[in-house]
């Protein structure tokens, strides 16, 4: 099951797509097809709620989708870090902005329902996202850029992906 892209030389790993409803669990596996990463789908009354966890069932990050906002978004948090992503709408494409508390934002585009898309850093690919690398319906590949934070692109790209759906 691997991939490469050029230009990326970080982790690579394989995604779920249309992640899970809420209840449901999956694994996050590397190019090997090893266990890195469970997404856990707790139910809540108000809002969707994901854990990410490690393989050994540690709290990597909280997803929270925020229905009662104004825009429909979603906060990470990750150790002592929050980060928001809210969905912007430019032409006929949607943009996702990733504001990092303490940290430089993100930003995710390009053709995010067919999972064809980069994240990027004051202009900078940090992480690319292509259903192209893999033949296995219902899942697309992300890969990052060496020395990212993992476990927050990952997060990053749960959100996108619910929020697409929605």
């Amino acid at each position: 099951m691997g991939f490469r892209d050029r230009g990326l030389n970080g982790p690579k790993f394989q995604m779920r797509e249309k992640i899970l409803a809420i209840g449901d669990d999956y694994w996050i596996e590397d190019e090997n097809g090893n266990k890195h990463y469970k997404v856990d789908g707790k139910a809540a009354r108000i809002r969707d709620t994901f854990i990410l966890e490690d393989a050994s069932g540690a709290e990597l990050s909280k997803i929270q989708e925020k229905k009662l906002s104004v825009r429909d978004k979603m906060t990470i948090e990750r150790g002592s870090t929050t980060a928001t992503v809210r969905k912007r709408l430019l032409g006929i494409r949607d943009h996702y902005i990733i504001e990092v508390d303490d940290g430089d934002d993100l930003k995710a585009h390009g053709n995010i329902l067919d999972h064809e898309y980069e994240i990027e850093r004051d202009g900078d690919t940090v992480a690319k996202v292509s259903k192209k690398w893999f033949r296995v319906r219902d899942t697309y590949g992300v890969q990052l850029a060496e020395g990212q934070d993992v476990a927050l692109i990952l997060a990053i790209t749960v959100c996108v992906d619910a929020m697409a759906r929605d």
